[in-house]
């Protein structure tokens, strides 16, 4: 069975299960399989995408017609009529001609069973019953007593229902909303233009909703698609799935209709809260009707619409003076209770015109919201200032909540039209600061060339608007390793900017102690950014915490950065602070990488990479990703490396030339460690340097002066080693003194292995092979240790060269890896929701999953979940 990619893509788990149904069919062994789900879940483009994919089978279709449901036999009819050749008993005949079989019900089920065996001469026989709940009841009833008795033979039975009780006992697979990789891939099959971030905003608002995903997808213009435009809020007017609840709204009693509309206006709101909008006699049962029709699911939390993009749909549908009281409605049971801020935001839905003062009295009450309510007050706000500057000024501050509600696609159109606003000179640069910052990582020279602009124009009029860009701009001279105008700046703003507020302290010691580090005065430097690290423990800003973090990590502190980075997650969690979150966690992975705590790094990179992705940043998932597999590159893990690397750049380099080092290829890394010293972040510049001194023997000096700034044992035992590399005849010493620093380190167990390994190799071509033996041994133990199966070889290799009889190196029962895996699968998860959260392809997850069977002595994931009970 061939299954077209898109479906197969974006339905694995139902894919799989027809797959299972038809192929055991295909030999022989005949049954049938019910898939469960709504409207536009997928049911019938699975079906059809079965028929399409078979060669050789006879297909009978059947779908199921309301208007033929009391039509008893009308179903089986347009079945079996393909056959009717076939039909020599009185039953069927009867059937074919139209009329009610006159015989018992199970002799109609054998004279069916009869005709599908003689059909099975010519090649297998596929059934195909979409809508198979809505054929006429006996026809219904026949095709299920039928799925009883095809066990022996090659005859297949596929039905599709909207509920799943009415499988009646009959093999079932539940259509579930798609995850997030599914919905990505339905998109881009309808709309492959569509930028990262649109595509994000996309899956977001289409709930895990096929059909709603692909209507919106394809109705994307060119401009929404780029994200140069925002996005449709809801289903395109001619939508079949806006039909279809027009068509079933129709039908509702007017009360249920007036409860849907308030659901509509206010999702949050609990029953308690509409019931009383909707007036005296409004009850719970007036819910019941749009629940039996599929519209809604109520229960003491709210009344949720199926999917959840129609409740945009039941909104726009009901006519503005009806809207309009709604949300009065709305507003006078929430504030008659206390809810100040959502009675202000039902207000402001049906203001007339400007309204200074509940513009005020939103942006107040928007302060301590979480960033998603902030953002709808804030934005009601801007439309209801009365001035342009005041206009700007709600626009950045929602822009902001935007951002910080992970919807940086809503931020964009604020942030223009903020720009295009004749206000304040210092609200316009503010907001082309914001747009700059959020393309440090895509395009981080052209963001400084707007930074440094904009911190400039901010100096004099708003030296807090200044602070902000520049501590952007820090990062993007960093990423595109160029300073430009950030120094000069940057001590401009240490006379202009200081205001002895703590925060303003903070920030500018980091960025004069950037500044210091660009120009080369890095004893400055490191006072500057340690001071950093001093006032950071003070401070409870997430942000703050999170480029502290960073500076950490500059500073050789990777054990306190990856602390500070830790409680930025804490607290940007606990505010609400979507971005952050994958921000800090990128900082405490790193952080944990230079520690040499690669288990926790792996820990928060992928934490990091999911919360990305559901925080509407799919580039920092990517960063995540590549992080991933350089920790795997750190292993020797070449194939998991490659696969979790998805944007490449330097992170993507450094791994290919930690696998260049481990397979002797030292000139191709060489070559890629020299591109990343080039072009490479400040940080990564400073961390490749002992694998660059290793793949030439040469350089690392500024490396050296750098770990003797940090005093943290162990740089100053990588720097040892550099010398080590660098100084053949003095290299016994430096070696000595190297392993004596990573003596001093706690975490540093894999950079130790490597500096045995290093030294052994050293003393064996110096011919002195009994002292190479010592450390080579300690390096194979150490490798093992962490997983480094391929670095332990190399060092086993080297130890037979040293003249040591050892065999193969023995593995250990399961890696790190592997162990995730099989307890993943052992509490009853999936191989592909299990790649899903690990972040690698299913083929990879069964790869490894086959290897702990074998490893483990297991024949089935229920033996794998009973021996890790």
């Amino acid at each position: 069975m061939v299954i077209a990619p898109p479906v197969q893509e974006v339905f694995p788990g139902p894919v799989a299960a027809i797959r299972a149904t038809v192929e055991a069919a295909r030999a022989g062994h005949g049954g049938a399989l019910v898939l469960a789900g709504g409207p536009g879940e997928g049911r019938t483009t699975l079906l059809r995408a079965t028929a399409a994919g078979l060669s050789g089978w006879t297909v009978l279709a059947a779908p199921g017609h309301a208007d033929e449901s009391a039509l008893p036999g009308a179903g089986l009819q347009r079945l079996i009529a393909p056959l009717a050749g076939l039909c020599s008993t009185e039953p069927l005949a009867s059937v074919i001609a139209g009329r009610e079989p006159g015989c018992a019900p199970l002799e109609l089920t054998l004279s069916l069973h009869g005709l599908l065996r003689e059909a099975t001469a010519d090649g297998p026989v596929l059934c195909l019953l979409d809508d198979a709940d809505v054929l006429d009841p006996l026809s219904w009833q026949q095709l299920r007593r039928l799925a009883h008795r095809v066990h022996d033979r090659p005859i297949a039975i596929l039905a599709s229902v909207t509920a799943a009780t009415a499988a009646a006992g009959l093999p079932l697979c539940r259509l579930t909303p798609l995850d997030d990789q599914a919905g990505h891939a339905l998109l881009r099959h309808h709309a492959p233009a569509a930028t990262a971030e649109v595509a994000a905003a996309v899956v977001a608002l289409a709930g895990g909703h096929p059909a709603a995903l692909a209507e919106l997808a394809g109705a994307l213009t060119a401009q929404q698609a780029r994200g140069l435009a925002p996005l449709p809020p809801a289903l395109p007017p001619e939508s079949p799935l806006r039909l279809r609840f027009r068509t079933a709204s129709a039908a509702l009693p007017q009360p249920t209709r007036d409860l849907l509309l308030l659901a509509a206006a206010d999702p949050a709101a609990p029953p308690s809260v509409l019931l009383a909008a909707a007036g005296p006699g409004a009850g719970l049962a007036d819910l019941e009707p749009a629940e039996r029709a599929g519209l809604v699911v109520a229960d003491e939390g709210g009344v949720r619409f199926r999917p959840a993009v129609l409740r945009v749909v039941a909104y726009d549908e009901e006519p503005i003076g009806r809207r309009r009281a709604a949300h009065r409605a709305l507003a006078g049971v929430l504030a008659a209770r206390g809810r100040r801020l959502p009675a202000l935001l039902h207000r402001a839905a049906v203001a007339d015109g400007p309204d200074d003062v509940l513009a005020r009295d939103l942006l107040l009450a928007a302060e301590d919201a979480p960033p998603a309510a902030a953002l709808e007050a804030q934005r009601y706000a801007a439309d209801l200032c009365g001035t342009p500057v005041a206009e700007g000024r709600a626009l950045l501050i929602a822009a902001r909540s935007a951002m910080a509600a992970g919807r940086p696609h809503e931020a964009r159109p604020l942030l223009r039209r903020a720009a295009r606003l004749r206000a304040s000179a210092a609200v316009r640069a503010r907001a082309r600061g914001l747009i700059a910052e959020m393309r440090v990582r895509g395009a981080p020279a052209e963001a400084r060339e707007v930074l440094l602009d904009v911190a400039g124009e901010l100096l004099a009029a708003d030296p807090a608007g200044a602070l902000d860009a520049l501590l952007a701009a820090g990062e993007a001279c960093g990423r595109s390793n160029e300073p430009g105008r950030y120094p000069r700046l940057a001590r401009q703003a240490a006379v202009r900017c200081r205001d002895g507020r703590p925060a303003t302290d903070l920030a500018l010691h980091q960025i004069v102690g950037v500044a210091d580090l660009m120009t080369g005065d890095e004893e400055t430097a490191f006072r500057h950014l340690r001071e950093v690290l001093r006032l950071a423990d003070h401070t409870a800003d997430p942000a703050a915490l999170t480029w502290a973090a960073g500076t950490g990590i500059l500073l050789g502190q990777d054990r306190r950065a990856a602390r500070l980075a830790r409680r930025a997650v804490t607290l940007a969690r606990e505010a609400g602070n979507a971005p952050v979150v994958p921000e800090a966690l990128e900082v405490a992975a790193f952080a944990e990488l230079a520690a040499g705590r690669h288990e926790a790094a792996t820990e928060a990179a992928l934490d990091g990479a999911a919360v990305a992705r559901a925080a509407g940043r799919p580039d920092l998932a990517d960063a995540h990703l590549d992080l991933l597999g350089l920790l795997a590159a750190f292993r020797g893990d070449a194939d998991t490396s490659r696969e979790r690397s998805v944007a490449g750049g330097a992170l993507g380099d450094w791994a290919e030339a930690l696998l260049d080092l481990l397979a002797g290829r030292p000139g191709s890394a060489a070559e890629r460690l020299a591109r990343i010293a080039r072009t490479g972040s400040m940080t990564l510049r400073v961390a490749i340097v002992p694998h660059l001194v290793e793949a030439t023997g040469a350089g690392g000096e500024v490396f050296d002066r750098w770990a003797a700034h940090t005093g943290q044992p162990g740089w100053l035992a990588l720097r040892s080693r550099c010398r080590a590399l660098r100084d053949t005849e003095g290299a016994d010493d430096h070696f000595h003194e190297a392993l004596d620093w990573h003596g001093h380190d706690v975490d540093g167990g894999f950079a130790r292995a490597h500096t045995e390994l290093l030294f052994g190799r050293h003393l064996r071509r110096r011919r002195r092979p009994a002292e190479a033996r010592e450390h080579l041994r300690r390096a194979v133990e150490r490798f093992h240790r962490f997983d480094a199966w391929p670095w332990a070889e190399q060092a086993s290799r080297e130890l037979r060269a040293a003249g040591e009889r050892i065999g193969p190196v023995d593995r250990a029962p399961l890696t790190a890896q592997q162990e995730r895996i099989a307890g993943l699968v052992a509490e009853g998860a999936t191989n592909r929701e299990v790649a899903q959260q690990l972040h690698l392809s299913p083929r990879t997850i069964d790869h490894h999953l086959r290897n702990v069977f074998v490893r483990l002595g297991v024949r089935s994931r229920t033996e794998l979940a009973r021996l890790l009970a």
